[in-house]
């Protein structure tokens, strides 16, 4: 008996090491606040990564997509079912995540003989202003970080995800040093590309766990703006409708891909 807390330590280790390495190959994702709303992107290998949740919320996830849809359906139902209920301003994404979404991944993950998500999630919930917008990370194990908590000094008006916590920490470290919450959404696009670009390269193999230079940001976003596959949307600030999510149609794009 006494061996049994030692081997359920060990498989979930194992666990964890065995997730870690089916996500090793997820393309970043970024999320940033700028004057009228929040922008998503990313570039996509196959299929769809950036989703609408409810009115003020969305989704991006890196992972398996079979689980990515499991956990996108979750969270509509979950979000329906609260503004159905009570009233769509009732629903929160804060509830949506520590109280619904982070127990059912830690759950799966800490049950061994199941099968856990291979997924890692990013939600943000657009605000009244870019200090009121709400980033959060959700991991596989059902952890959970946040863009601040509370006070406006400690709130960032971003967040990543991305292979590995080293290239999301440098994706992170260049969006604290260049973005600005008000910028416009050309200027959120660039610095989301260029942290894009930091996540891609430091989640590889041969990327390290140092920021590239200028230039070889420059080139490696020079040669993935020239290929297919980003896919961009916006949650709007100040839409007159209740449902604020947009996806950024292939001239929007082509347009803030110009500079």
């Amino acid at each position: 008996m006494i061996e049994e807390p030692y081997r359920w330590v060990e498989a979930i280790a194992n666990r964890r090491e065995y997730i870690e390495t089916q996500l090793a190959s997820g393309s970043p994702i970024v999320a940033i606040s700028y004057r009228d709303g929040v922008l998503f992107l990313t570039f996509s290998r196959s299929g769809q990564k950036i989703f609408e949740i409810y009115d003020r919320i969305a989704m991006g996830a890196i992972g398996h997509p079979g689980d990515i849809e499991r956990l996108r359906m979750a969270a509509i139902e979950l979000a329906s079912t609260e503004g159905f209920t009570r009233s769509s301003a009732d629903v929160s994404l804060r509830r949506l995540a520590h109280y619904s979404l982070s127990p059912v991944m830690k759950t799966a993950f800490e049950q061994v003989y199941g099968p856990p998500f291979l997924a890692r999630l990013l939600f943000a919930e657009v605000g009244a202003t870019p200090e009121e917008d709400l980033f959060l990370r959700v991991e596989y194990d059902g952890a959970i970080a946040t863009n601040g908590a509370g006070s406006s000094a400690s709130r960032h008006h971003f967040a990543a995800v991305s292979a590995t916590k080293e290239s999301v920490g440098l994706t992170e470290s260049f969006l604290e040093k260049e973005h600005r919450a008000a910028s416009s959404l050309s200027e959120a696009f660039a610095v989301g590309i260029d942290a894009w670009v930091i996540g891609s390269v430091t989640a590889g193999e041969d990327g390290g766990k140092k920021m590239p230079d200028r230039a070889a940001i420059a080139k490696h976003r020079n040669e993935r703006l020239e290929q297919s596959g980003l896919e961009a949307a916006i949650l709007e600030r100040g839409g007159k409708n209740a449902i604020r999510y947009r996806v950024l149609s292939s001239d929007e794009l082509h347009s803030l891909g110009k500079r």
